[in-house]
């Protein structure tokens, strides 16, 4: 035999991926044994989301945004009217 023979029998990536059994991973192994002990609890798919504390309406954040926006403009224009063009 070549030595290319064996370098594609060593690296024949086809064969391996036709094997009848595969070692699972190690951590698929670790959660079923733990799951074996204690199963988790079932959940939805996509569950909803926990309600959280009371959010701002979005034009409260638009109000800030465009105040602090007018505040800048405005400073801006103040220090240029001290300054003497």
């Amino acid at each position: 035999m070549s030595e290319q023979d064996d370098w594609e029998r060593e690296f024949d990536h086809g064969w391996a991926n036709s094997a009848q059994h595969k070692e699972p991973s190690a951590r698929a192994r670790m959660l079923a044994a733990r799951w074996k002990e204690n199963p988790p609890d079932p959940a939805p798919f996509r569950a909803d989301p926990e309600l959280r504390g009371s959010r701002r309406s979005s034009w409260v954040s638009t109000a800030v945004v465009l105040g602090c926006v007018a505040a800048v403009i405005v400073l801006l224009g103040y220090a240029q009217i001290r300054n003497g063009y």
